[in-house]
């Protein structure tokens, strides 16, 4: 039955961060990247999923049809998006081993056609090179439609809180999310073809 013409179906934006910690400026990132995007596109659903809380379960997986039920859980919440934001510490020049293992155990036509911003935190010298030499071809295989303007952050683009958390608070870095929002509203329109540039 067709819905009425008044009842929008919720967009479904999950974020994803490959941080190997819970608490990280990788997640804090990928958080409030999420929480842009359901304001600027809304009504919108919204789940996070950290590789650092599935790592027990990564570990012992070398088969989708192994997985544990978070993790099943996990890859499920992937398939039904509509929107991914992920995000990755810089490792040793690319991103985290846990992320790609967790990406391995997806299907190559699981993401396809999804609209996808792409992110990263670190001291790289040439943070566009983690996002377009290293995250963009990873997400073309998937064949998912990568935002043009990569969110890369550095450590002092952070605020640290009494209580250990991070909060952004690098006003060019925000203007960029704001950009990046934007961005990812006229793809959802079919107005912006994803390329692999960044600007």
């Amino acid at each position: 039955m067709a819905l009425p013409p008044t009842m929008e179906v919720p967009m479904r934006i999950v974020g994803l961060s490959g941080s190997l910690s819970r608490q990280s400026r990788t997640t804090t990132l990928v958080e409030d990247m999420v929480c842009r995007l359901a304001a600027q596109l809304g009504p919108a659903q919204t789940r996070l999923v950290e590789v650092a809380a599935l790592a027990p379960a990564l570990a012992g997986t070398l088969h989708p049809r192994d997985a544990l039920p978070a993790l099943y859980n996990a890859f499920a919440a992937l398939r039904t998006a509509d929107i991914l934001v992920v995000g990755t510490p810089v490792q040793k020049g690319s991103y985290t081993g846990l992320l790609k293992h967790f990406l391995d155990l997806l299907d190559p036509d699981d993401l396809a056609g999804k609209t996808v911003v792409l992110a990263a935190t670190g001291a790289a010298a040439d943070p566009l090179s983690i996002i377009d030499h290293q995250l963009r071809p990873l997400f073309a295989y998937f064949g998912t439609h990568t935002v043009p303007t990569g969110l890369f952050a550095r450590d002092g683009d952070f605020q640290v809180d009494v209580d250990g958390s991070y909060g952004l608070s690098s006003a060019a870095l925000l203007a960029q999310a704001d950009r990046i929002a934007d961005e990812v509203a006229r793809l959802t329109r079919g107005t912006l073809v994803g390329v692999p540039v960044v600007a």
